[in-house]
């Protein structure tokens, strides 16, 4: 059986991992749920985001402890750009000689929307065009069609990335609630880190933040705010079900 761990807090990445059981067949496995190494699985896919040019915590725990003598095929999605994401990852798996395969990259709508909103028209048209190009990548995989990058990655991007993702916890403390919220705890179950918590009543968010912003974007009030921002703006992907985002499926 082929295990598909995935990493998604808007359902980009859910939408591929479920194309890819579509058409390979085997379990879709929520990264951060998941305490295996893969021996389990004949082949490994890994589906996941690009977050600051490089890997989410999640995925950047994972791969050291996975099984070596396992095929590895990896499918990133990216909203901006890719920035030698896939070349670092390859770099980093090559680190702890994992059986890497194909790294392959798709752009997929923007989901991290704390500072620039991109237009309506853009996130249909991307969402649109998705399948295709999930496609495409599916088509290549099926025929043996693997490609890896060629270039190295930078030193300079590398300690960018490693810097950048050093600081994410930062941001935890910059999110409140507003008026709206009416406490429904979604925000804490669904908090890939445990950054979230009851206490006193009050919605507290501490310093172990990821910057998934799944609690941001799929707050049903809309009432978690960054920095008493008030846009409106909320994204999550609308080919999956949110109820199934973070699940094994």
């Amino acid at each position: 059986m082929i295990g598909i761990l995935y990493f998604s807090s808007t359902g980009n990445s859910l939408q591929i991992a479920k194309k890819v059981k579509e058409r390979f067949c085997g379990s879709i496995v929520y990264i951060p749920k998941y305490d295996g190494d893969g021996s389990e699985f004949q082949r490994l896919f890994i589906v996941t985001p690009i977050y600051s040019f490089g890997l989410p915590t999640p995925v950047f725990e994972l791969l050291p402890r996975l099984d070596k003598d396992k095929d590895l095929i990896v499918i990133q999605n990216y909203g901006g750009m890719i920035g030698g994401a896939d070349a670092l990852l390859y770099d980093y798996a090559k680190q702890f000689g994992l059986k890497i395969k194909g790294i392959y990259t798709v752009k997929m709508p923007e989901n991290y929307t704390l500072f620039l909103v991109p237009p309506k028209f853009y996130t249909k048209s991307i969402l649109k065009s998705s399948g295709k190009r999930i496609d495409k990548i599916l088509d290549k995989i099926e025929k043996e069609e693997y490609y890896l990058p060629k270039s190295k990655i930078k030193t300079a991007k590398k300690e960018t990335y490693l810097k950048n993702k050093s600081n994410w916890h930062l941001i935890g403390n910059r999110f409140s609630v507003n008026d709206s919220c009416i406490k429904c705890h979604k925000c804490i179950q669904i908090c890939p880190s445990n950054n979230i918590s009851l206490e006193n009543g009050e919605i507290v968010f501490k310093d172990n933040c990821i910057a998934c912003l799944g609690c941001y974007q799929r707050c049903p009030q809309k009432a978690i705010v960054y920095l008493d921002k008030k846009s409106k703006y909320r994204y999550v992907n609308p080919n999956v079900k949110e109820s199934e985002i973070g699940k094994d499926l």
